[in-house]
């Protein structure tokens, strides 16, 4: 098993970067209200047909070429029936693809979050062209990070410098943090 959350979904983002998404959105909610950190990442990348979607949580479905074995989809499975939660993968061919999964926020089991920043700047580091947008939500918090605006706003600069990919991590773990003190006032 990965050794927290944040590199399960780094896993399935990475799905979604070799379907060739040009949009995955990532919402995470980690509430202590619900007992539970959900979390849904939908790209529109080339999608899978009913039958896929039937064998994509299966460790020895894959679709890559290097091995045999894709394991990403089969641990956040595995890991969501462990912690009390759900797994769930919608998908439809050339438009797409959802995976929601959650597990218990207090469930012995569940690991730790994990660092979202750096998940989000390794995401961002692996395809430069793809657009990203994080919405996190606590029960009293949100923080949402979308790099079309952080585009926008470099007007050219290469989110690929590592001062910017730098300032990603530290801006969307602060944002994450602001979002859990407001949970806590």
């Amino acid at each position: 098993m990965m050794e927290d959350l944040a590199m399960h979904i780094l896993e399935i983002l990475m799905n979604s970067i070799k379907a060739g998404a040009s949009l995955i959105t990532l919402k995470i909610r980690d509430s202590f209200n619900d007992d539970v950190i959900a979390f849904t990442i939908e790209d529109n990348g080339k999608g899978m047909d009913e039958e896929m979607v039937k064998k994509a949580a299966d460790p020895f479905t894959t679709s890559r070429t290097t091995r045999r074995i894709g394991m990403g989809l089969a641990f956040m499975k595995g890991l969501a029936e462990t912690c009390g939660g759900e797994f769930n993968i919608q998908s439809t061919p050339g438009k797409g693809t959802i995976v929601s999964a959650s597990v218990q926020k207090l469930n012995i089991d569940t690991p730790e979050l994990g660092n979202i920043g750096e998940m989000m700047m390794e995401s961002v580091q692996s395809n430069e062209a793809i657009d990203y947008v994080l919405d996190y939500s606590t029960d009293y918090g949100q923080f949402v990070f979308d790099s079309r605006i952080i585009k926008e706003e470099l007007a050219g600069v290469s989110l690929l410098e590592p001062e910017i990919l730098i300032w990603i991590k530290e801006y969307i773990n602060q944002g994450i943090e602001q979002a859990k003190e407001d949970t806590q006032q």
